[in-house]
Formats: structure tokens, C-alpha cells, sequence
């Protein structure tokens, strides 16, 4: 009896000095094993890596001043790339930006000419500037080994001017852009095409986007998923959470060092 008691004793002694995990700390631990360094990070540009405030202003202006259209013109946009994935009509991403103007214009009773809707689009988007925190974003993400591609709804001779006049080319091992299939994301077939062409697993992709629609798109295809939380963004709620969230990309850079660090 006295050696069952001691037994008992030692049971419980051990227990009281075992460590005490909190429960976020347990899913943070859990989380970092199960995190498996993508091969190829994959960016969206507009918005993400590229201030859009010089398309804003050139939209509110040609719209009479009116800065709160501004938000309605770019979801006006994105509506009717949809509707040019579900009907097979493809146009250039900056050709349905001038013609959503047009439309908002016609809405509003706002006088606006074709040549005035084509130059509010077209002039702004071929000088955009990155956001503070991209270049060095990026710098960081390349010292870590990462394969960085641009893979956005934008055209090829688009995306490549846009790199260049932002000074972002040099940080790239190549581009990607929607005028290859004729469909727009989040259309699951082109995160697909993407990593076909990149000779690469689900797994091994990344995409790093401000884009809620963008990132539930990539995970439902089975890639990683980092959301930049830029201002005015907010992630859906009926879409899985991303992999990391941060304010910028360095933000996002620090978790990916961290993950890459435990690997």
C-alpha cells in the first residue's frame, strides 16, 4: 500500500512541474510545423505592391470631383471581369476599367467622353509608385531564396511597363498576367496555369495579396496565402484564414523569416 501511495505521490509531483503551454501558444506551435516554405512566392500587383492614390484622383476627377465613386468604379470593374469569365467575352483588364468609367458616368449624368474615360485610365496606371515598404519587402524575401513571380489580371506589355517605371523588375524572376488564358482571377484555372508553369505543387505556392477575393481564390486552388492588410481592406469572412496577415510586407516578411527559420 505504501508503494502504491508513493507512486501516486510521483505521478503528481511530476504533473505540477511540467511547463504550462497557453492555448495560442499551442496552436502558434502547431501552426510552425505544419508551415512548409513555399518554392514560389506569387504577387498581385495593384493595390499590393503598387500605390493606386494616382488612379484615384485621375478616376474622382474624371467623374466631377466625385472621390467617393471611386471605391464603386474599381468593385464596377472587378464586377465585369466576372462577367467576362462567365460569357467567354475577354477584354483587357484597362479596357473594362475605361468601360466601367464610361458606365458610372452615364449612372451619374457625369459628362464624360470616351477620349476623357480612356486617358483617366490609361495615364495614372503607367506611373504608379510601390508602397514604402515594398522594396525592401522584397530585398528581404530574396535573401531568404524565394522565387518571386507577378501574377496579376493585367497584360503583359501592362505589367512589364508598371514594373518597370516603379523600379520592381529587378526583383523578379518573372511575370505572369491573365492575357495568357483570357480569364481573370480568381478564377481557380489560373492559379492553376500558374504553377503549371512554374513546375510546381499546390503546396509550393504562395500568394501574397491586398486582395480578399484574390487570396480565397488561392487557397481554394490549395496554394499558401499572405494578405496584406492595407488600408481600407478587409479580409471575407466566409473564406479560409490566410497563412499570415500583416499590415505590410514586411510584416509578412518577419513571419515568413520565422517560419523559415524553424524549418
Amino acid at each position: 500500500m505504501t508503494k502504491i501511495k508513493l507512486l501516486i505521490l510521483t505521478v503528481i509531483m511530476a504533473f505540477n512541474v511540467m511547463p504550462v503551454i497557453s492555448p495560442m501558444a499551442q496552436a502558434q506551435e502547431v501552426q510552425t510545423k505544419l508551415f512548409a516554405k513555399p518554392k514560389v512566392i506569387f504577387f498581385d500587383v495593384n493595390e499590393t505592391l503598387l500605390d493606386l492614390n494616382n488612379v484615384s484622383k485621375s478616376i474622382a476627377s474624371a467623374l466631377g470631383g466625385r472621390e467617393d465613386l471611386v471605391p464603386y468604379w474599381f468593385t464596377t470593374m472587378l464586377h465585369y471581369s466576372l462577367v467576362a469569365n462567365v460569357t467567354g467575352q475577354y477584354h483587357s483588364f484597362v479596357e473594362i476599367g475605361i468601360a466601367s468609367l464610361e458606365m458610372i458616368a452615364k449612372q451619374k449624368n457625369i459628362p464624360l467622353t470616351p477620349q476623357q474615360a480612356s486617358a483617366a485610365v490609361l495615364t495614372p496606371f503607367r506611373d504608379l509608385a510601390p508602397h514604402k515598404d515594398v522594396v525592401e519587402g522584397l530585398k528581404r524575401l530574396r535573401a531568404l531564396g524565394y522565387t518571386l513571380i507577378t501574377l496579376t489580371n493585367s497584360s503583359d506589355a501592362g505589367i512589364a511597363a508598371q514594373l518597370k517605371n516603379a523600379n520592381l523588375a529587378q526583383y523578379f524572376d518573372g511575370s505572369l498576367t491573365v492575357q495568357n488564358l483570357a480569364t481573370f482571377k480568381p478564377e481557380l484555372k489560373v492559379y492553376h496555369w500558374a504553377q503549371q508553369q512554374m513546375n510546381i505543387a499546390p503546396k509550393d505556392a504562395m500568394l501574397i495579396a491586398a486582395h480578399a477575393w484574390d487570396i480565397a481564390g488561392a487557397e481554394k486552388a490549395g496554394w499558401k496565402t499572405g494578405f496584406i492588410m492595407r488600408p481600407g481592406k478587409a479580409l471575407y469572412p466566409l473564406a479560409g484564414t490566410p497563412d499570415i496577415i500583416g499590415r505590410d510586407l514586411i510584416e509578412l516578411v518577419e513571419q515568413l523569416e520565422l517560419k523559415t527559420n524553424t524549418d
